[in-house]
This record gives structure tokens, C-alpha cells and sequence, in this order.
């Protein structure tokens, strides 16, 4: 019969699939809560960070769906804007240093906003294997009209705070800085 050793002591494989209840929860993952955690989803940075980022894009994605966009396709739109504001292609390779974005996720949305004429993507005349980017009058154009929408998700979930100069913003910078 297979077994398995779980800390000191070892079970059966079907014992060992089977939740030990107290309460309602396992008295594992009470211990394991009792040992290793800080005490409450609420107390890890990481749990309140995830929960409002979906937040954000929920409500990002709900304001710009009248414009047929995403949040991470308007994040993505929003960059490669700022970073072309010279009239150069950006190269997608800065675009996704730049972003912190996974180059195969960057290479999705900006598949997406191609079908829909907001960039174009040629190749790289440094590095026939790479691509650039340049976005569209579409582009711009919906932009123009995401860029508010946005904006006032942003005012509506972290008030003033969360505009350029807030404290909020300020300390997110601030930390997105020092753990790079």
C-alpha cells in the first residue's frame, strides 16, 4: 500500500487525501495559519495588492468596453503612445522592459489592437527577427476618448491619493522603484 510521510507521522494514500475537519476547516490549515501566516489574507500586502489590482481592472475593463478595449489592451496602447511620442516605432522589446510585461502576453495584446488598427507592428530594422510598434490615428483616437474613462475609475477607487502628486501614487513609485 502506498504511503506518505506528512511531517512525523505517516498515513495511508486514502487517509492522506482525506481532510481532517474541526469546524469546518482542516486542522492542517488551521495550524498551518496558526504557524506560517500573518494572521489574516488582510495582513499580506500581496493578498490586498492582488485584490485591488482586479479591482482596478474590473472596473477599467467595464469603462472601456463602450471603446472595445480591455484595460490591458489600453495599458498596452497607453504605452506604446508615450514611449513613440517622438514618431519612431518602439521596439516591442521596450515595450515590454518597460512595461514589466511578459513578452509573449505583450505580443498578444498588441495582436489584439493590430485587428483592430490601433498599431501596426513592422519588423525591426535592427533585428529582422524582432518587431515594431506604432500606433494608429485609430489609436490615438480611442485613446483620446479611454484616457478620461480611466482616469475617473482611478479617482473613483483611490480618490485624490491615487493622481499624480497623491500620496498614494507617491508610495507606489516609490516601491516599484526600490524592487527593481
Amino acid at each position: 500500500m502506498l504511503r506518505f510521510i506528512l511531517k512525523d507521522f505517516s498515513v495511508d494514500a486514502d487517509e492522506a487525501q482525506a481532510p481532517v475537519r474541526s469546524g469546518g476547516m482542516s486542522i492542517e490549515a488551521r495550524q498551518l495559519f496558526a504557524d506560517v501566516s500573518l494572521g489574516a489574507p488582510e495582513n499580506a500586502v500581496g493578498f490586498v495588492l492582488w485584490r485591488l489590482v482586479h479591482r482596478y481592472q474590473r472596473e477599467a475593463d467595464r469603462a472601456l468596453a463602450p471603446l472595445d478595449l480591455t484595460q490591458l489592451q489600453f495599458m498596452t496602447l497607453t504605452m506604446a503612445a508615450w514611449l513613440g511620442q517622438s514618431g519612431e516605432p518602439v521596439a516591442q522589446a521596450t515595450l515590454a522592459e518597460h512595461g514589466d510585461i511578459q513578452p509573449m502576453q505583450l505580443s498578444h495584446m498588441l495582436k489584439a489592437l493590430e485587428g483592430k488598427g490601433f498599431v501596426t507592428r513592422t519588423p525591426n530594422p535592427a533585428d529582422v527577427r524582432a518587431k515594431c510598434v506604432q500606433v494608429t490615428a485609430a489609436g490615438l483616437k480611442v485613446l483620446r476618448e479611454a484616457l478620461p474613462l480611466v482616469i475617473d475609475v482611478q479617482r473613483r477607487l483611490f480618490g485624490e491619493q491615487g493622481l499624480p502628486g497623491g500620496g498614494l501614487l507617491q508610495a507606489l513609485v516609490a516601491l516599484d522603484r526600490e524592487s527593481r
